[in-house]
């Protein structure tokens, strides 16, 4: 199993930072991961609904069938899902209020046969690499 998480300071009101961070339509300008969605993309999550998406981690794509656990707009959507070779991935956003506007988070728990010993550290080194380098991406995106 892998769990990384990442977060980042935003200089912007916490229902500016939801409604940029939470959008499928903006994954593709922040989140490295995300190749591209299959299918129709919702112009937000809805608790319950299902969505498609490619994402590419370790230079490998894999599509992920995702579910909307939990949406709680303007503070927190959990998603989940499973890829290819049965991986199962857990994504949970949030959003907070912080002293000189937002806090950002992304956790992330990736689960599956494959996902064990080294294969799963590389996992876990590379979605931390992304998650990072994602988080500051959202915010050159608030600036």
């Amino acid at each position: 199993m892998g769990q990384i998480n990442a977060s980042v300071d935003l200089p912007a009101p916490p229902e500016k930072v939801w409604e940029v961070f939470s959008n499928p339509n903006n994954f593709e300008k922040w989140l490295t991961i995300h190749t591209k969605w299959k299918g129709e993309v919702p112009a937000e999550f809805s608790e319950g609904s299902k969505i498609t998406e490619v994402v590419t981690m370790m230079g490998m794509p894999n599509t992920i069938e995702w579910t909307v656990d939990s949406y709680q707009p303007p503070t927190a959507l959990s998603i989940s899902g499973t890829g290819m070779a049965g991986v199962k991935v857990k994504f949970e956003l949030s959003v907070r209020e912080a002293p000189d506007g937002s806090t950002a988070v992304i956790d992330a728990e990736f689960t599956g046969s494959m996902i064990v010993g080294a294969l799963g550290k590389a996992v876990e080194k590379d979605g931390k690499k992304n998650l990072d380098r994602s988080m500051e991406n959202l915010k050159e995106l608030l600036a």
